[in-house]
């Protein structure tokens, strides 16, 4: 199971959000490159980026500082937030980054996920956000009439890579990921899913090991990083043994500075 660190863009800097409200947010740094250098040298082999203002304005916005991570760091890239057009999903894969993720218009325009998915295979994932089981959209400012489980059918059937799947009543709560619902939606689909929201400590991270024969292949995590709650070296060894047990005690704190 991939463990991938979450970097979160508001006004150019990276911040946490709590339960995905804008006014509830709390900054980390002001150069996000240089998070993204910090998380690749502790071990991390995926970044998943955020543009938060791209999410509210329905376009990319933070494209300078997603340019500056990729000049910055290595490693694959995962970009969301705001992409509703093929413009800007060509532009950013075209920049570098390895996979888009597709939240709104996988409910306002399913027929373009489709159009991208054929142009662009294995690089479109459609991230689900959901409260209380419905679709969440720009932004998470508005919640659909969609059932969370029947949009990913949908996006499985039009060929999207992954579904990253987001309890929004979890997310930076540091709270425990929904692991019921989280089982409930890999039983109904055969495409990878990757976890987000609520992950508070390593035993969470082992408790979605279980949910990985379902295909549960990855899990993102934001603010127990950034606090210290989780350390990203002891998470990536904890998952490569399947035990908490095997993490050195040196390890088990954040070298976040």
């Amino acid at each position: 199971m991939n463990v991938i660190p979450a970097i979160d863009l508001l006004e150019g800097r990276c911040v946490r959000l709590y339960q995905g409200d804008y006014a509830r947010s709390q900054v980390f740094d002001n150069n996000p490159a240089n998070i993204a250098k910090q998380w690749v040298e502790q071990g991390a082999t995926r970044l998943h980026i955020v543009d938060l203002d791209g999410a509210k304005a329905g376009q990319l916005v933070n494209r300078q500082a997603i340019e500056a991570i990729l000049q910055a760091v290595p490693g694959e890239i995962q970009v969301g937030g705001g992409l509703r057009d093929k413009s800007s999903v060509s532009h950013l894969l075209n920049m570098g980054v390895k996979q888009v993720i597709l939240g709104t218009i996988a409910v306002e325009q399913p027929q373009l996920v489709e159009e991208l998915c054929q142009e662009f295979p294995g690089q479109i994932i459609v991230g689900i956000d959901a409260r209380n089981g419905q679709v969440a959209t720009r932004g998470w400012l508005e919640t659909s009439e969609v059932a969370a489980i029947d949009l990913a059918k949908q996006m499985q059937q039009l060929g999207v890579a992954a579904i990253i799947y987001t309890d929004i009543h979890r997310d930076g709560t540091l709270s425990g990921p929904n692991l019921e619902a989280l089982r409930e939606l890999a039983n109904a689909i055969s495409i990878p899913i990757i976890a987000s929201g609520g992950v508070s400590s390593i035993t969470d991270l082992l408790s979605l090991l279980t949910l990985e024969p379902l295909g549960v292949s990855g899990v993102i995590v934001g603010r127990a990083l950034y606090t210290g709650d989780v350390s990203l070296k002891a998470a990536l060894q904890a998952i490569g043994s399947g035990r908490i047990q095997d993490v050195p005690p040196d390890l088990g704190f954040s070298t976040f500075a």
